[in-house]
């Protein structure tokens, strides 16, 4: 029953994944309490046309799950019980230079959240030629930069240190990104993004983004520090 329950549930989350490019025009968002497993966790939660999406990093974390990205597939992993069978590979340890701190790495997915919440509504207000003002943008800024600060809080070690390098640097890309969409709503010059669905995804910017963000959030859930060209 368990191993039903399990992959009844990884079924489920795979299903929440959605695609900004594709939203309706009913879109809703608030932050809502979820229970996954009896562990309990806040979340993003978007109502498109009377359906509720959550995102899938968000999910996981809350559950203590692992999430990685290989070529064309999504692999969401429950973490292993250290207790279930002998020779199982705990949790990082603090003796393992490269490991990452436990606070750190949900402080870290939680910052990794608030950048994707910042980015996917603006990134849908553009592309559907909505207003976008600087209030509306720092916002969404401010909570970004409070999870970052309560990362940098977290970080306790030289693999947290190194990793939150990397989120700083994923930070300041969403804010160059946010600052170059809203002045170019301000001179009316989006046009080109409301035209053109893949316009804003071609952007090297928003590439840089997004890749980052898939190395960032598995790298986070294994506990391992990593690096990549894309968070530079």
């Amino acid at each position: 029953m368990r191993y039903k329950s399990r992959a009844a549930a990884l079924a489920f989350l795979t299903l929440l994944i959605i695609s900004v490019s594709t939203w309706a025009k009913q879109v809703t968002q608030k932050t809502e309490t979820l229970v996954i497993n009896g562990q309990t966790g806040q979340a993003a939660v978007i109502q498109v046309d009377g359906r509720a999406y959550v995102d899938l990093t968000a999910l996981a974390q809350i559950a203590s799950w692992s999430v990685s990205f290989k070529a064309n597939r999504i692999v969401v992993s429950p973490a292993p019980n250290p207790s279930s069978a002998p020779g199982t590979v705990g949790p990082p340890t603090q003796d393992d230079d490269s490991s990452l701190s436990r606070d750190f790495m949900r402080a870290g997915m939680e910052a990794i959240a608030q950048m994707r919440e910042w980015a996917s509504p603006l990134s849908y207000a553009i592309q559907n030629g909505y207003p976008v003002t600087e209030n509306w943008a720092a916002g969404y800024r401010e909570q970004a930069a409070h999870a970052l600060s309560l990362a940098s809080v977290a970080a306790t070690t030289d693999a947290d240190r190194r990793a939150l390098q990397l989120l700083t640097n994923e930070f300041d890309a969403v804010r160059q990104w946010s600052d170059k969409l809203v002045e170019a709503r301000k001179s009316m010059n989006t046009a080109q993004y409301a035209m053109s669905a893949s316009a804003l995804r071609d952007d090297p910017l928003s590439q840089k983004i997004v890749a980052c963000g898939r190395f960032l959030a598995p790298m986070l859930a294994s506990g391992n520090i990593q690096d990549d060209p894309s968070c530079h």
